[in-house]
């Protein structure tokens, strides 16, 4: 598997800290600005040599940057004004040599903590969900339309997907409840991914981001769900977690219900040879982070922790 982590542009000290950790791959946030025109190569030039000559190859990009994304999944007035964006996005990315998307089919709420200061061991602290906590949206969406949306968006985009040799890797929603007030989710069990990646709009390019502690968290066999799967994990987020559906909370990736070693070593056993990266880390002792989860110390420990599970497994 290829180490990897996530990367926001401009620039901040995870860059360094992941390079200094050894990783020289990046799965990349685009940036979110006016100024940002995501059919123009020569803006996505700039960003990908700004990545490159400081030692990071982008490879993926994750999301799917969200002024196209949120207006596909909720189908609105400019959905196919935006799918004609992700159109042009793909023959930019196959020239750039970055070969994944990872998107999602969450419409109005995106992914979604009611909690980020959860004390966890050494007096760190974990973002966390409780449905009890939650304070509804006015959006409203049915299962039936997200169905509709997420077929639509297929059939248009599929086939410039193949063309163009760009995967897509379907991430499930978090947290994976069937509704958070009058929002519906669909990702939501191994039944209704497997429905969405090889029932809908079948396609080699079509797969999945292995998102661990989410398939724990629907109460799924995980080592099932990445057997039954392994031709369609496109890509890993590795993470531990502890809790249920409507209750949980993030962990130090060795302090959670999941045997990280055990899904590294059956990963290899699988033959799943696919980027990976650490995600939702804690924020460590005397550390200030605009985002939960996503703090630069709290990945030092992650991403060595990882690697060293990597190395041992292909050992």
């Amino acid at each position: 598997m290829l180490l990897t982590d996530y990367f926001r542009y401009p620039k901040d000290s995870t860059w360094d800290l992941a390079k200094q950790c050894g990783v020289t791959h990046g799965v990349i946030r685009l940036p979110e600005t006016e100024a940002f025109d995501l059919t123009d190569k020569s803006h996505w030039q700039t960003v990908y040599d700004v990545f490159l000559n400081d030692g990071i190859r982008p490879i993926i990009v994750e999301p799917m940057p969200n002024s196209v994304h949120n207006h596909i999944k909720a189908g609105d007035a400019i959905r196919d004004e935006s799918i004609d964006k992700v159109l042009k996005m793909l023959p930019i990315m196959r020239g750039l040599g970055i070969h994944t998307i990872c998107f999602n089919w969450m419409a109005h709420i995106g992914w979604l903590r009611t909690k980020s200061s959860i004390p966890e061991r050494g007096g760190a602290q974990v973002t966390g969900f409780d449905m009890q906590d939650f304070k509804p949206v006015p959006q409203k969406i049915s299962e039936t339309e997200l169905w509709d949306n997420y077929t639509y968006f297929l059939r248009a985009v599929i086939p410039q997907a193949e063309k163009y040799e760009i995967k897509l890797a379907l991430h499930p929603d978090d947290p994976p409840v069937p509704r958070l007030g009058d929002v519906s989710r669909i990702m939501i069990s191994a039944r209704n991914i497997k429905k969405a990646i090889y029932d809908i709009c079948p396609s080699a390019m079509l797969g999945i981001t292995m998102c661990q502690a989410y398939y724990y968290i629907m109460g799924e066999d995980v080592d099932r769900v990445i057997r039954d799967m392994a031709d369609k994990i496109f890509f890993i987020h590795f993470r531990n977690t502890i809790g249920d559906l409507t209750q949980f909370r993030e962990t130090f990736h060795d302090n959670g219900a999941l045997d990280m070693a055990h899904l590294i070593r059956l990963y290899t056993e699988l033959g799943i040879d696919v980027p990976i990266r650490v995600d939702h880390v804690p924020t460590l002792v005397g550390e200030d982070t605009a985002v939960a989860g996503y703090a630069a110390l709290g990945r030092l420990f992650a991403i060595g922790y990882l690697k060293g599970l990597l190395e041992a497994a292909q050992a």
